[in-house]
């Protein structure tokens, strides 16, 4: 457990400074945040034609409300959680990958709901908005890795029985 804890903190502390490095920003987490814009915008445009994204910024073309994705908002830190969670518990890489591949989905495809309904929702009702953007759903995310990581930890095959002193001691004679 402790060898967990600790690979876990590490893994945390260097991800997330990562993350915040300007050119890691302008590389890999502005284009994620506009490609998340981009699909929002698709799905939107599935019933609402009236909705453009620019970069991070989705707009409705009717009233000019708009909300732009910020950091904190595209799933990268639910993400990072979910990695450091999978990738310091004990099990095999190909285990890993497919458990963070799944967490990915869930977590970006909950994530899109969220913006979604945060979309329709600031044109609503500011007050609901804030509400939802700043509680329910910064909550739901994470709590969105937590569950995709216990769940994998359930989907894990069972490890092999270590051996006891006797076992040892007595093969040994």
């Amino acid at each position: 457990m402790l060898r967990f804890a600790i690979i876990f903190v590490v893994l945390l502390l260097g991800l997330f400074t990562l993350e915040v490095l300007q050119p890691v920003q302008d590389a890999v987490i502005l284009p994620f945040t506009s490609g998340i814009a981009a699909v929002s915008v698709f799905i939107i445009e599935l019933f609402d034609d009236g909705v453009e994204s620019a970069g991070k910024i989705i707009r409705d073309l009717e009233t000019g409300f708009a909300i732009s994705i910020e950091p904190g908002c595209n799933g990268v830190e639910a993400l990072i959680i979910l990695f450091a969670a999978i990738f310091a518990f004990p099990a095999p890489l190909k285990h890993k990958l497919i458990g963070f591949a799944i967490g990915f989905c869930a977590i970006q495809g909950l994530n899109l709901v969220r913006i979604i309904s945060l979309f329709y929702m600031g044109q609503w009702n500011m007050t609901w908005f804030n509400w939802f953007h700043l509680y329910l759903w910064q909550a739901l995310i994470i709590l969105d890795a937590l569950v995709v990581w216990l769940i994998w930890l359930r989907m894990l095959p069972p490890r092999p029985p270590l051996p006891d002193a006797d076992d040892a001691a007595t093969a040994s004679s």
